[in-house]
């Protein structure tokens, strides 16, 4: 008997892990074995392995996402009300780091192509009170480090990057270097929720930096702001990467490049069959990023549309998501920021219309034709 075909998921980390199985047993063997659980060993040899990933990068691990936009901003010592310039689409956390240190997150619109930050949207956006810029590289796509890092240069800003989704794209500077997203701005963060392309199994989180001093800083900011044991000269925060999930995350990021490849062939094999399909715009490209495809994302001509062609893949076994269906200034935690309706058009317009297909290294190229071709039939093609 021929066995059904295995179901098309959004994301499989079931089966990632089963590729790994071995090595990440002995990882949880040789843990439990130090029994060093907090700032273990594996700690230090993670940071290290991925800061040679990033291209000599200082690594300073956190316990998440949210803890590293919240460390970052801490680092820069900027006065209580200062403005922290953040794209309008985003996951609310890049805003939420900022309002929680009582500084003011201010928006700015999104580029309708790349959906990330406009930098001329985000130059008008400054004032005299304005400390920082967060670039957010969304979906795995560097924003325009070039023009941002420009504009936080001209006006004595620190442009910190949102690299939870794109760790391990990319980015062509003007002067003819190639850069690691994360590793441009005065401090770059990622995240290691278990989607993200290099994903623990919890949570888990890091600072980037080029700065020895302000990876110096971050260290100590992570660890209640103290330079020895109960010796404590800043407040900090309690932000720590587990030992175990380290361990766990130098196994995975030995294949980060492999799984990349990857999943830029499913984004090849999506785009071939899917960029001139009339009333469909597939992810657009900065010919100066990578793209690591944390997400494929696609906009639909109108919200019905959209919301229609969610039920037909549904129909036919096909998952999809939306990220971000409410802009970030229409959530109602923000309302105090004094934003209406109408102010970001495209970040509005992009909440209404994206949906992202789905997107993981071991989506089979049969499982990827799949995908189009529900999407094609929709359409009529």
């Amino acid at each position: 008997m021929i066995p059904p075909p295995a179901p098309i998921r959004l994301l499989d980390l079931a089966a990632e892990h089963a590729a790994l199985q071995p090595a990440l047993d002995d990882a949880v063997r040789a843990v439990l074995a130090e029994a060093a659980f907090i700032q273990g060993p594996a700690v230090g040899q993670f940071a290290a392995e991925l800061g040679a990933y990033l291209g000599g990068a200082h690594v300073v691990p956190c316990a998440n996402g949210t803890d590293a936009l919240t460390l970052a901003l801490l680092s820069l010592d900027l006065p209580a009300g200062a403005e922290v310039v953040v794209p309008a689409f985003t996951y609310v956390a890049t805003l939420e780091a900022a309002a929680l240190l009582g500084l003011r997150p201010v928006l700015a619109d999104v580029l309708p192509g790349t959906f990330n930050l406009d930098p001329a949207a985000a130059a008008a956006a400054c004032t005299p009170r304005t400390g920082a810029v967060i670039a957010v590289h969304l979906f795995g796509q560097c924003a325009d480090l070039d023009a941002l890092g420009a504009l936080a240069a001209r006006r004595g800003l620190a442009l910190i990057e949102d690299n939870a989704q794109a760790l391990g794209a990319t980015f062509q500077l003007s002067n003819g270097d190639t850069a690691p997203a994360g590793t441009v701005g005065a401090v770059g963060t990622t995240s290691f929720f278990p989607s993200k392309n290099l994903g623990a199994l919890g949570d888990g989180g890091a600072l980037l930096t080029r700065d020895p001093a302000r990876a110096d800083l971050l260290h100590r900011l992570a660890n209640h702001g103290q330079t020895q044991k109960y010796h404590h000269q800043r407040i900090g925060l309690n932000s720590r990467l587990d030992t175990l999930q380290a361990a766990l995350l130098r196994v995975k990021l030995r294949h980060l490049p492999a799984n990349t490849a990857a999943r830029q062939a499913v984004a090849a094999r999506y785009d071939g069959a899917l960029a001139n399909v009339p009333g469909l715009a597939v992810p657009a490209r900065d010919p100066r990023s990578s793209h690591v495809f944390h997400q494929y994302t696609i906009t639909l001509e109108s919200p019905g549309r959209r919301d229609a062609l969610r039920e037909h893949l549904r129909q036919h076994g096909v998952p999809s998501m939306v990220y971000y269906p409410l802009p970030a200034h229409q959530q109602p935690a923000y309302a105090y920021l004094g934003y209406r309706p109408g102010q970001f058009p495209v970040a509005e317009r992009l909440c209404e219309t994206v949906l992202s297909l789905p997107m993981h290294p071991l989506l089979t190229a049969g499982q990827a034709d799949q995908v189009v071709g529900a999407v094609r039939a929709f359409f009529g093609k």
